[in-house]
């Protein structure tokens, strides 16, 4: 069976999915072709239908969750990884609702724990999450969300800190932060879908026991991103969630759409939503 397979450059997401993509594992019988894009155009894809299987931001799922279930393998959850709300200059908390802030995207979750943290904050403005340094060093933003390897940067460029979004999140809930999952449309039948697990676990072991091996695949897209920034980046977003979501991270984005529900805009989550 051939199965259209949508996934980010980023690094943890080619380190897990390379060996079922290139062949290194037992795929029982599954094909696959992929089409890689930022997250926030996975989500907007999603949106549409399109993929049969795709890496998707948690809050984009509560929006797509009538067409998608969420596998338990591939999930980019944990702690102490967490979007960061940055800026050129040190702001203080209270003055967070007045500023004009950059987002990598509508539907990621970092736009959803920003609006967690500060709901009053809503001049936000979407963009590539790649630009939004240089907005805000440009002065067309006064502060910026930023997720992926710029959380490891951004100080030696001289950004500061205002919040650990994800860091606020842990306090404010005792969950683990739920970033992004796997998503696979309700037209692939039951049984396929947990071969999609299954197969999903074993090409994510296969990374972690033959790292050397996936990080051939992850160099290619990672550009021009530091070796040394690359390995961190796959070793805070890769963990044992990525294996299994488990009951631990099942009730962290259960949390997450029960805290969304309360926001404007937000739907409401029912029904069976992991495979």
């Amino acid at each position: 069976m051939h199965i259209e397979l949508g996934f980010s450059p980023c690094p943890n997401d080619t380190f897990i999915f390379d060996a079922m993509v290139h062949g290194r594992i037992d795929t029982e019988g599954l094909t696959f072709s992929v089409t890689m894009a930022d997250v926030e155009e996975l989500n907007r894809r999603a949106m549409a239908n399109a993929p049969d299987v795709t890496k998707l931001s948690f809050h984009a799922y509560a929006h797509v969750f009538e067409h998608y279930v969420l596998l338990n393998s591939g999930c980019a959850l944990g702690s102490n990884c967490g979007p960061l709300l940055i800026a050129a200059q040190q702001f203080a908390s209270n003055q967070v609702k007045h500023l004009r802030i950059a987002i990598p995207g509508h539907y990621t979750t970092a736009n959803f724990l920003m609006g967690f943290a500060f709901p009053e904050a809503t001049d936000r403005t979407e963009m590539l999450f790649s630009d939004i340094e240089g907005a805000i060093a440009r002065g067309e933003v006064d502060a910026g969300v930023i997720i992926h390897e710029n959380r490891f940067t951004y100080a030696e460029r001289g950004f500061h800190r205002i919040i650990d979004l994800g860091e606020h999140w842990e306090q404010r809930t005792g969950h683990p932060i739920p970033l992004g999952g796997i998503a696979v449309h309700r037209r692939i039948d039951p049984a396929t879908r947990l071969r999609l697990d299954r197969v999903l676990r074993r090409s994510i072991e296969h990374a972690m026991a033959h790292p050397e091996v996936s990080l051939g695949f992850t160099r290619e897209h990672a550009q021009e991103m530091d070796p040394e920034v690359m390995r961190r980046h796959i070793a805070l977003y890769v963990n044992d969630f990525s294996l299994n979501l488990g009951e631990k991270g099942r009730a962290a984005v259960q949390r997450m759409y029960a805290e969304g529900a309360k926001l404007p805009g937000f739907p409401k989550v029912t029904g069976r939503i992991f495979v």
